[in-house]
């Protein structure tokens, strides 16, 4: 048995290779699964938190409960003499107190380089706000609180979230009433919370304006 191939062998062999290439070349490949445009979008965020946020009207919205991304709930703790930043993982609660409110009248320069001001006998509604933060360990901080929170609610993946300032200070449109001008009552989360905020969200019934009387 002959150890070397001849030439003809050689080229038969090179032949089967450049074939066997080419076959596996046009072989289709598999194709990747088909996207489904209409489809449900993954937006639930990881560090979102079960819960509701209830405003001061009474309305309630549930679900998952965030911050902006990398950011904590910013409150001066009276008690240490400085500011606290919490992040949303070990909060249980968050609920809001009025500590003033006022009609605050608006005033204007009755010229650009002049200081003399005048009033416009028009007035807006002011307020301010101390919220208290209760951690799931029981501790409690209570002072100044401002920032952003966000709320997805239930049944709603493809949505935008639901955004809520929560004040140091508040005030409203020119003309307005202390009355409409609703502020973030109270933050509950855990899956109590849930429970608790689904159930308030469909006892929930919008007041109704007054009926306006027939003029004389």
């Amino acid at each position: 048995m002959p150890l070397f191939l001849n030439v003809r062998q050689l080229f038969a062999v090179f032949l089967l290779i450049v074939w066997t290439g080419v076959l596996f070349a046009s072989a289709p490949a598999a194709e990747p699964p088909a996207l489904n445009p209409f489809g449900p979008r993954e937006t639930t965020r990881e560090d979102a938190k079960p819960g509701y946020i209830e405003m001061s009207d009474g309305k309630v919205i549930s679900g998952e409960v965030y911050l902006t991304r990398d950011h904590r709930l910013k409150i001066y703790d009276a008690t240490m003499e400085r500011q606290r930043e919490i992040p949303l993982r070990v909060v249980k609660e968050v609920e809001a107190t009025v500590k003033k409110e006022w009609m605050e009248k608006e005033w204007r320069f009755k010229e650009l380089a002049n200081d003399e001001k005048y009033y416009t006998g028009r007035e807006y509604p002011a307020r301010e706000y101390l919220h208290t933060i209760t951690l799931h360990d029981g501790r409690k901080i209570t002072g100044p609180l401002s920032g952003i929170v966000y709320v997805k609610p239930e049944g709603t993946a493809g949505d935008e979230p639901m955004r809520f300032m929560l004040h140091k200070r508040q005030k409203g449109p020119i003309g307005s009433s202390l009355k409409s001008l609703f502020f973030v009552k109270q933050i509950k989360l855990g899956d109590k919370a849930l429970e608790e905020g689904s159930r308030k969200t469909r006892r929930y019934r919008p007041s109704r304006p007054a009926a306006k009387q027939p003029s004389e």
